[in-house]
């Protein structure tokens, strides 16, 4: 699970970055964006700081298919592209937010408190990229794109997974 999070926490980085790269006439996505990436990159370390102190080795680890599912409803033409990347990227942030909430009980204190932690920042950025989503896109549209991937999204997180993910389906070995 530290392995996958740390991961998370590098790719939503790596997406606040490439946003910022691709979109860096529109202010306030960046502004938002900047800030995201440090925030995402300070959590990647701390996961490595807790995997250090539990002696988790860090191991490679392939991508899983919930991001890169839910990616691929994503059209492929502006202005449309910008906020169905920000639908997406709030439906990613959200389901991190309730994993977390859902896993807190689970966990040993240390690690308990961190996730409680990590619950409002999540918020915030779920909330945000929604917010940006409304300000770039019509909101008719948004509704469409939210109720796609709302839809894809449960199937994703209804499927059997092969591999444990954080933002995985239900695990093979559940069944």
């Amino acid at each position: 699970m530290l392995i996958d999070h740390k991961n998370c926490e590098f790719k939503a980085a790596a997406t606040a970055m490439s946003l910022i790269a691709k979109y860096n006439g529109h202010l306030d996505l960046v502004n938002f964006m900047s800030r995201l990436a440090r925030e995402e990159l300070v959590h990647h370390e701390q996961v490595l700081r807790i995997m250090k102190r539990r002696k988790v080795e860090v191991l490679p680890l392939s991508a899983g298919r919930y991001a890169s599912g839910l990616r691929a409803l994503v059209r492929n033409h502006e202005p449309v592209k910008l906020v169905d990347t920000l639908v997406v990227g709030a439906f990613i942030e959200a389901r991190s937010c309730e994993r977390f909430e859902a896993l807190v009980p689970h966990l040993d204190e240390d690690l308990g408190i961190f996730y409680h932690g990590l619950l409002k920042s999540e918020a915030r950025h779920y909330q945000g990229y929604l917010k940006l989503a409304h300000q770039y896109g019509d909101a008719a549209d948004i509704a469409r794109t939210v109720e796609k991937v709302r839809v894809a999204e449960a199937e994703l997180i209804q499927a059997p997974d092969e591999v444990f993910r954080f933002h995985s389906g239900v695990p093979v070995a559940a069944y």
